[in-house]
């Protein structure tokens, strides 16, 4: 008969609960396993090994290396002067323009010269009044010589003309003087530019009354020379005690005897534009600073060098040595020490503590701690781990910022 749904389910006679202890059924669980092998399934691999990363190797850069001190300076004209007004008066015109470059020589301002000339034309006429004076006393002084031969003239008389034509005579000098000077005023009038170099604005214009030297002389104008130009820095006290010893030993001139050649960076450049040669040293240290003030001229043939212009003046500090040099970008940083990594015969990683020096062409010098025969990772410095393995790549080492 049939089973309906409200019917409980019944198991066959002699099964038990799980289901399996029915004798037609031992076979099951075999069967099961065979199915889920034919399914494919495998038991899990372990990975491949993964391949050692790759680096960029080269061996570090020898050559002959100087070392140089770096300092800021100012620059400064060599000849600096202040344009003022020799005599008074009323300023007629100015015969220059504004920033222009002038000669020595070169007519700047002109000054109104006729009361001048009046005193001149003065001083001349007493001038002639003088000498005119002064040949009286000459021609009575002569006869008074000649009547006293014959006892005619006494001696005293030709004393007093003596005297008579000494004093006509200094009188004379008194006015040729006086002329001398009315002269120079009228000269004064017209002023010239003392040097050559590149003036300044003019500070008065036509029209305005200037005061002479006798007076509180009125400032005109200045001019700068800028061919050559001074630089001066101050060298700290220890840097100047060991290129004292350096001279000492004969390792390095002294640039009070030697111009020795400088370098200079102007502001806003990433190396030397200009050279020039060591001029003076000051004869004690700023007791202020513990600085010594130095100086250096440089050319400045294309006058683009200003006074009073920054810049970073790169003096010698060693004789000329064998160094090995890297790209800064070789050297990393382990707390407060700067190591490198190397590349051993094993393709296994070492680092090596370094001591730096300075850069010498955009390279890095390396004091101690490295032998020039070194596989140094040049690239891939963030892939290279301590005592793990390397895939090494040849690579040229090259200066910081130059084309590949």
């Amino acid at each position: 008969m049939g089973l309906s749904t409200t019917d409980p389910l019944r198991r066959p006679a002699g099964a038990s609960r799980d289901g399996y202890s029915l004798p037609g059924l031992k076979w099951l669980p075999p069967l099961l396993a065979l199915a889920l092998s034919a399914c494919g399934d495998k038991p899990p691999q372990q990975p491949a090994a993964a391949a050692p990363p790759t680096v960029t190797v080269a061996q570090p850069v020898k050559r002959t290396v100087t070392d140089w001190d770096e300092f800021t300076g100012r620059f400064e004209a060599v000849q600096e002067v202040q344009v003022r007004a020799r005599v008074g008066g009323f300023v007629k015109s100015v015969e220059f323009r504004d920033g222009a470059i002038v000669r020595a020589g070169d007519l700047l301002y002109v000054i109104d010269a006729r009361p001048f000339e009046a005193v001149a034309e003065q001083a001349d006429g007493q001038l002639s009044d003088a000498r005119a004076r002064a040949e009286l006393a000459r021609r009575e002084l002569d006869r008074a010589l000649t009547l006293n031969q014959t006892q005619a003239v006494s001696d005293s008389i030709v004393d007093q003309r003596r005297q008579t034509l000494q004093a006509a005579r200094a009188a004379e000098m008194q006015a040729e003087g006086a002329l001398k000077a009315a002269k120079l005023n009228i000269e004064f009038t017209h002023v010239m530019a003392p040097i050559t170099g590149r003036v300044s604005r003019h500070l008065v214009t036509p029209g305005n009354l200037v005061q002479g030297s006798e007076g509180g002389a009125t400032l005109l104008t200045s001019i700068v020379s800028l061919d050559p130009i001074y630089i001066y820095f101050d060298v700290d006290e220890a840097t100047y005690l060991r290129n004292s010893r350096l001279w000492f030993e004969g390792k390095r001139p002294s640039s009070r005897d030697t111009p020795n050649p400088v370098q200079v960076t102007l502001t806003g450049e990433t190396k030397p534009s200009h050279e020039g040669k060591m001029d003076f040293l000051d004869n004690r240290l700023d007791v202020s600073t513990g600085t010594l003030r130095s100086r250096a001229v440089i050319p400045n043939k294309d006058l683009s060098i200003l006074p009073g212009q920054f810049g970073r003046v790169r003096i010698i500090g060693s004789a000329p040595y064998e160094a090995l040099l890297l790209p800064d970008t070789a050297v990393a940083t382990d707390q407060s020490r700067k190591i490198v990594f190397v590349v051993k015969d094993d393709n296994t990683v070492e680092a090596k503590p370094v001591t730096l020096g300075p850069l010498d062409e955009g390279l890095r010098v390396i004091r101690e701690g490295l032998k020039p025969e070194d596989r140094v990772v040049i690239d891939g410095l963030q892939r290279a781990r301590v005592g793990a393995k390397v895939s090494p790549q040849p690579g040229d080492i090259k200066p910081a910022g130059a084309k590949t």
